[in-house]
């Protein structure tokens, strides 16, 4: 049995707290937060422990933690697990600072403890289907690559001041969503933004509609469109086109009834949120850490691929703000 320490006990960190509860190879022993009510009332529920992060770290007995505090803690975090022998799943983005996160790919690797990323859309069923029949060979040669990420509505204004921007916060999924897709990171990257939705997104530093293209040197293409606001829903698609045909995932409605009269077709919306598109994939990723650790096999999601992410967005960013593409160059993904 796995004991696990969950390091931020906020929204995200509750979610984590079912997947760890939920597996049988995992138990979820202490709880730390920065706001101690948050920390006693998560702890309550689950029969956990409430302990500072200096307690957990300095507990030979607990094997993991889960981090899921804010990003800019991340990279802290990590080293400081790592170099106390933990196992580490992270929150996606590693850091805010690309800069930051190679350091902390240097200092992870080399201390040999297995970091994984949270990048839970990887594991979602639909994704993950669609992936498997693409390296199956079964379209072909993948030549253009669509992604849409629309959310509902954004967030406050106070955590987009502190969120790194759409591209580092919002978009990163659909960079890493590219990369895995394409097998790595792609060559060059030309993105714009502006901010429709809301002014005072504009008036923060950030944008909240936005479009990326991702270009390979081989010549595929991504073309990723991310909204702060889709009224209708939360709209999560990707589409791929090959040399031989087509693959497409499409969104989770409300239900599946579909009405057809003489006047017309109806069907329901996309579902409202995140935890209602993504949940079951949050358990899947948590399954796939435990059994990767209790095989002794490569992470699913690496420190270094959660970096590679990091640098496309740092480079949508400057392309952004430039008005010029930006290549990925080999130092932006921590090679020596």
């Amino acid at each position: 049995m796995m004991k696990v320490a969950l390091l931020g006990a906020g929204r995200i960190g509750q979610v984590h707290a079912k997947s760890i509860t939920a597996h049988d190879g995992s138990r979820l022993v202490a709880v730390a937060d920065a706001i101690p009510e948050a920390a006693r009332k998560l702890a309550g529920q689950i029969g956990a422990e409430v302990r500072s992060i200096d307690d957990i770290l300095a507990d030979d007995e607990i094997d993991a933690v889960l981090i899921a505090t804010s990003t800019d803690t991340h990279s802290d975090l990590i080293e400081r697990a790592t170099a106390a022998g933990k196992a580490v799943l992270c929150e996606k983005p590693v850091d805010l600072s690309l800069d930051r996160a190679l350091a902390t790919l240097k200092t992870a690797e080399a201390s040999g403890q297995p970091v994984m990323v949270g990048f839970n859309r990887r594991f979602d069923p639909q994704f993950a289907a669609l992936k498997a029949a693409y390296d199956a060979g079964e379209i072909g040669k993948g030549e253009l690559l669509s992604i849409t990420s629309f959310d509902p509505a954004p967030p406050p204004i106070d955590y987009i001041k502190v969120s790194g921007g759409l591209f580092r916060d919002m978009m990163i999924h659909d960079f890493d969503i590219a990369c895995w897709i394409f097998g790595g990171p792609p060559a060059r990257v030309s993105a714009t933004g502006s901010a429709m939705v809301d002014p005072e997104i504009g008036t923060a530093g950030d944008v909240d509609t936005a479009a990326v293209i991702l270009q390979w040197d081989d010549g595929r293409i991504c073309v990723i469109k991310n909204s702060r606001r889709a009224g209708y829903g939360y709209d999560q698609r990707i589409e791929l086109l090959g040399s031989e045909g087509l693959l497409s995932a499409k969104n989770m409605l409300e239900n599946t009834v579909e009405k057809i009269t003489a006047s017309g077709a109806s069907a329901a919306k996309p579902v409202y949120f995140f935890l209602e598109r993504y949940m079951r994939a949050y358990e899947i990723e948590w399954t796939a850490f435990i059994d990767a650790l209790q095989s002794g096999a490569a992470m699913p999601v690496t420190l270094r691929e959660g970096v590679a992410a990091l640098a496309c967005a740092e480079a949508a960013t400057r392309s952004a703000q430039s008005g010029d593409s930006v290549a990925i160059t080999p130092d932006m993904l921590g090679a020596e």
